[in-house]
């Protein structure tokens, strides 16, 4: 590739929103700033050149055709925003009247001038990057960034025909190569404009689950709260108060104070899910450990199946035992007239299915895609956050959970996790 030497400062600090994969995470960020790795967005870029089959004879025909390009730049951009102009979408997001437009014809003047530079290294992908990212900061479609490259590439090819004076079949080569050029940084512009895209649908629902989670945690923290409330009132006013009153209403309150507290302590386990320790485990301790923690009344019968020869499950054991404890609390929950729990492992070639599975109440239809949601029950009593902590789990180890239920039989939820063979195994 040519002039693929990466410059020694990788990184390029620019107001924006970035891809993940293109950010030095590590790095202090103020307000409003994000650090760009620009090696791992050249690296996309290289492969991309790969793709369209870029190479110095590519690089050399597009340096080659500069001085026949150059002279018609001006008269080409003002044809770009007359048009801009014709089509109201676009001409809004220019706010700053002649002057704007006098100063983003300087900008687009320097990007054409930088296309024919010859010079197509870190540094200029992440600035074809920020241009993409800055239509999007202005509110302009990606559409119009599309037919705008277009249009501009159209004006390139015919000024390119209009004074060749060389061989045609190496116009055409050249046209082919300038053709790849525009095409890789379309590609980059529409790369800023996806990540953008994905930045604001990230916050969408990240405000969306902060609503639904705030309406939640007020609701369950507000019955306790009454409840002590009224006690304390009756404490503090009640004539003739017993100590059997007393100590009745203090109990009251330790009880309203514990249901608040677990509220509280779920949400931080869910909020505070620590990366997982991936190790070989064997799933059959985990289950037992499980079973001592879930709190199971004595008329729910448990069985558990886990053949001899079932692989170690890879994983960090300590938050496969909050998803099997979950699992089975859940089933006895759905069991409030006692019944029995059974849980089945078995091998499918690199995968190990668990299965637990009660004879309870089941669970209807119209829940059954809700019942992993954060805050969401259909118990009497409980903040639902069992499940979507067990989701949670389960997706930072790329394992799954997958449920079936049929009403007045019962459910099964079955996990799904990678079995820790070869070199995991030992």
């Amino acid at each position: 590739m040519a002039n693929s030497a990466i410059p020694r400062d990788r990184a390029i600090v620019y107001n924006g929103l970035s891809r993940n994969n293109v950010l030095n995470s590590s790095r202090p960020k103020t307000k409003g700033t994000i650090v760009v790795d620009s090696q791992a967005l050249f690296a996309r870029y290289q492969e991309l050149q790969q793709y369209v089959s870029w190479g110095d004879e590519d690089m050399h025909r597009v340096l080659s055709a500069r001085d026949l390009v150059l002279p018609q730049l001006p008269a080409l951009i003002d044809d770009f925003y007359r048009e801009i102009d014709r089509h109201p979408e676009a001409r809004e997001v220019i706010t700053g009247g002649d002057v704007q437009v006098q100063r983003l014809k300087g900008t687009l003047l320097a990007w054409l001038d930088e296309l024919f530079s010859g010079r197509y290294d870190a540094q200029y992908v992440v600035r074809r990057w920020k241009v993409g990212w800055r239509h999007v900061e202005i509110g302009l479609s990606q559409v119009y960034t599309n037919v705008a490259l277009s249009r501009l590439r159209d004006g390139l090819f015919e000024g390119l025909h209009d004074r060749w004076r060389g061989d045609r079949d190496e116009l055409s080569r050249t046209i082919r190569s300038l053709s790849k050029l525009l095409d890789l940084d379309l590609a980059i512009i529409e790369d800023a404009y996806q990540a953008e895209y994905l930045k604001r649908q990230q916050l969408s629902e990240r405000l969306a689950a902060i609503g639904q989670m705030s309406g939640g945690v007020a609701h369950e923290l507000r019955n306790p709260l009454n409840v002590v409330k009224t006690s304390v009132y009756f404490l503090l006013n009640a004539k003739n108060l017993t100590a059997e009153k007393t100590a009745e209403h203090l109990h009251r309150i330790q009880r309203q104070v514990d249901v608040a507290d677990a509220v509280t302590t779920a949400l931080s386990d869910f909020a505070k899910l620590p990366t997982p320790q991936f190790q070989p485990f064997l799933l059959e301790p985990c289950l037992h450990q499980a079973l001592e923690i879930s709190d199971l009344p004595e008329n729910i019968h448990v069985s558990i199946n886990c053949p001899a020869d079932l692989p170690a499950l890879l994983g960090d054991q300590r938050q496969f035992t909050i998803v099997f404890s979950n699992l089975i609390r859940n089933a006895r929950d759905a069991m409030p007239g006692g019944g029995s729990v059974s849980i089945q492992a078995s091998c499918d070639g690199d995968l190990v299915d668990v299965a637990v599975t009660d004879t309870g109440e089941g669970i209807r239809e119209e829940n059954l895609n809700r019942i992993l949601e954060p805050l969401y029950s259909t118990k009497a009593r409980g903040i639902g956050l069992g499940l979507a902590i067990t989701r949670a789990i389960l997706d930072k180890h790329t394992a799954r959970l997958d449920v079936r239920s049929q009403l007045g039989v019962g459910s099964t939820f079955t996990v799904r996790v990678a079995a820790a063979l070869g070199e995991h195994a030992t």
